[in-house]
């Protein structure tokens, strides 16, 4: 038998041979493919140009730089209702992107946690961490935020009454932390002068940390010996700054809550709203992260696991240098799209009053200005931006943290 081969050439191209010579056909279908996608597209935007221009209206982003004409509660920067638009949205992305950063955190730090104690051997604690793991995978987000949000303004009293006479003023922690309905009150830093040499010192560290476990790791790959990178690293962070800070003459003070009329003055106020969304994604999101980190330990052959305890390796060391860089590879993608769903679950912020870019440009901005195309095409042109950066910041240390074939 002969295979067959693509036709001769000898007589020159026949247009035939972009649907029957292998060397065009994917090329053809892929340009057919373009030409109809362009062409609806063209179509559908065109329809959508007719009928605005039918109802008298027009594409324009000109809106942005009018007042918004209404305040915002929770703000990183400081924001008025004569600001502009563009300012009232970028109050809104600052929200979005500080929930979205903690909540990865948190997830992170829980999903790693209950997903290593759902192996444990203590029957009460797996048992435990599957009943946390099912209950939050399996009730929506939704729900979720919103009996967060009750728990917190519903079981939490009112600043009234962390009065002295109040039995109920055991909310109050170390006289400095007030847990109420309407938010919990801390204490708030004044920075002072010497504080920026201090927040430098802390950076270097951070960078010396750095050095000093990649320089451990090569040390451990060259001769096996092995250091306490975490606490050696924990130390110069924290040792450093900490040096640098007394030097300075500790430069910073507190603002302290105190009690004044029926509210708190002074220190910080973190709102239930933040609280809660920040807390329900966190708990949502670490559930799913709990499976994939799981998923991942026993991805790793069990003869790994027994190779290392005949070697005389602690349980810890085990998991920290045999187990747990194998199951890197089969953790971090999906632990990937977790942190993309979470930040895209923060939208759901309105149903709880605050106050993120759902809630600026997709919400009150959108109402007043009646531009709903304009606001919804940059609220997903933002969000996509945020995605993609989240993605890509992640395969970054994907790539750095896989294993390397020799």
């Amino acid at each position: 038998m002969t295979a067959a081969t693509d036709p001769d050439d000898s007589s020159g191209f026949k247009l035939s041979q972009l649907i029957y010579d292998t060397r065009y056909r994917a090329i053809t279908i892929q340009v057919l493919t373009v030409l109809a996608v362009g062409w609806m597209a063209w179509e559908l935007i065109g329809n959508l140009m007719s009928n605005l221009a039918a109802r008298g209206k027009d594409v324009s982003f000109g809106f942005l730089l009018n007042p918004a004409n209404y305040d915002i509660t929770e703000s990183l920067i400081p924001f008025s209702s004569t600001d502009t638009n563009l300012r009232a949205t970028f109050v809104g992305l600052l929200n979005t992107l500080l929930v979205a950063f903690l909540g990865c955190i948190l997830a992170l730090i829980i999903g790693i946690t209950a997903g290593v104690l759902r192996l444990s051997n203590n029957w009460i604690v797996a048992k435990l961490m599957t009943v946390y793991v099912e209950a939050f995978r399996n009730i929506p987000i939704l729900l979720w935020i919103i009996a967060v949000f009750a728990l917190l303004t519903e079981a939490t009293p009112a600043p009234s009454a962390f009065r002295g006479d109040d039995p109920t003023s055991t909310m109050k922690l170390w006289d400095t932390v007030a847990i109420t309905n309407r938010g919990t009150y801390i204490p708030r830093p004044i920075f002072e002068p010497g504080m920026g040499l201090v927040a430098i010192a802390f950076v270097l560290s951070i960078i010396g940390a750095i050095f000093f476990v990649r320089w451990s790791k090569k040390r451990f790959l060259e001769t096996g010996k092995t250091l306490p990178n975490f606490w050696i690293a924990l130390a110069i962070v924290f040792g450093v700054t900490a040096l640098v800070f007394l030097v300075m003459g500790m430069p910073v003070s507190w603002s302290l809550p105190a009690l004044t009329g029926f509210n708190f003055q002074g220190g910080l106020q973190i709102n239930n709203p933040f609280l809660a969304l920040w807390f329900a994604l966190s708990l949502f999101t670490g559930a799913f992260i709990a499976e994939i980190v799981r998923g991942g330990i026993l991805s790793v052959s069990k003869g790994q696991t027994e190779a290392a305890f005949a070697l005389g390796m602690r349980p810890s060391k085990t998991m920290n240098l045999v187990i747990l860089p194998q199951a890197l590879r089969v953790i971090i993608p999906p632990i990937i799209s977790q942190f993309l769903n979470l930040t895209k679950n923060s939208s759901l912020a309105l149903a709880i009053g605050y106050v993120d870019l759902r809630g600026t440009i997709g919400g009150t901005t959108m109402n007043v200005t009646g531009r709903e195309l304009e606001c919804v095409i940059l609220m997903m042109a933002i969000y996509l931006v945020i995605s993609l950066i989240i993605s890509s910041a992640m395969n970054l240390y994907n790539a750095s943290v896989k294993l390397k074939e020799r």
